[in-house]
């Protein structure tokens, strides 16, 4: 993988396209799910124009496996000139007064790409929440791409534990938190998308318990491998946020929900978001 890896982007590209190929008429990955998903979720498109959207999916998808692979050998020069952000101060200015920050981000754009770049935007201040995987090759291999250019890793539970240990310490730590919460989770459930889906509640629980703030990352495909995050302050760390309101979880399904209808195949559709049921 990593020989693949050091392959110029452009070369990279051109294997995305048989990728993209393979996935979309050949062996058609996860067709019924990506349809259904994108039907769901656009009801007023025709069948026609949902077909366009998966087609569009599919090429995404197919970059952003390549651009994942790059990411073990790619520069920091190089990440910082294909990841810029609109507005770092937003997120920059917690930093100070040692408060450490939520950031909430989703299955859009390049996600994998985000986290490295943070990492080089705030120096010693980036962290992610990941959820380890069962296959120890694997897990080792995605653990260097994620940390090689700087970023702290947390598996999923230990997120609290992590968060308390650093405590004061003003740094950023980013949730995923857009995947499908299952009935065990005590969801909070909302409509999205036009449809009733369950999120998990890990964000407000924590910056109710450790007055973290917390901030929605926003990433758009500026074009083929650059992209812009944008970041929106949902909560400042100050006031108190009563956790049962899941004030931040619906902020955070609007804010997403918008970005979404605004470039709909840039999305992870593939996924079954809605598989579970109120």
């Amino acid at each position: 993988m990593i020989g693949f890896s050091l392959l110029p982007l452009p070369v990279l590209y051109a294997v995305a396209r048989g990728l993209y190929g393979l996935m979309a008429y050949g062996i058609r990955y996860r067709e019924r799910v990506v349809l259904e998903n994108m039907r769901n979720s656009f009801p007023e498109k025709t069948d026609a124009e949902i077909r366009q959207l998966a087609k569009g999916f599919y090429w995404h998808f197919a970059q952003v496996i390549v651009e994942i692979l790059k990411l073990r050998t790619i520069s920091a020069t190089e990440l910082r000139r294909r990841v810029t952000f609109t507005n770092p101060a937003v997120l920059g200015r917690f930093f100070p007064e040692g408060k450490q920050v939520l950031t909430l981000g989703s299955h859009a754009g390049n996600w994998e790409w985000i986290l490295s770049a943070a990492a080089l935007e705030y120096p010693g201040k980036a962290g992610g929440v990941y959820k380890p995987l069962m296959n120890p090759f694997f897990e080792q291999f995605m653990l260097r791409l994620r940390s090689r250019l700087g970023a702290h890793l947390v598996p999923m539970l230990s997120t609290l534990r992590d968060l308390v240990a650093h405590r004061g310490q003003g740094r950023t730590l980013s949730l995923l938190s857009d995947q499908a919460a299952g009935p065990e989770d005590h969801p909070y459930w909302t409509d999205f998308l036009h449809q009733d889906t369950p999120f998990y509640t890990g964000a407000d629980k924590l910056a109710a318990q450790l007055q973290c703030a917390a901030v929605y990352v926003g990433i758009r495909r500026v074009r083929r491998g650059h992209y812009a995050i944008t970041f929106t302050e949902l909560h400042d760390g100050q006031t108190i946020l009563p956790p049962v309101e899941h004030q931040l979880t619906e902020a955070f399904a609007r804010q997403l929900e918008r970005d979404i209808q605004a470039s709909p195949s840039d999305y992870l559709w593939s996924h079954r978001r809605w598989k579970h049921k109120r």
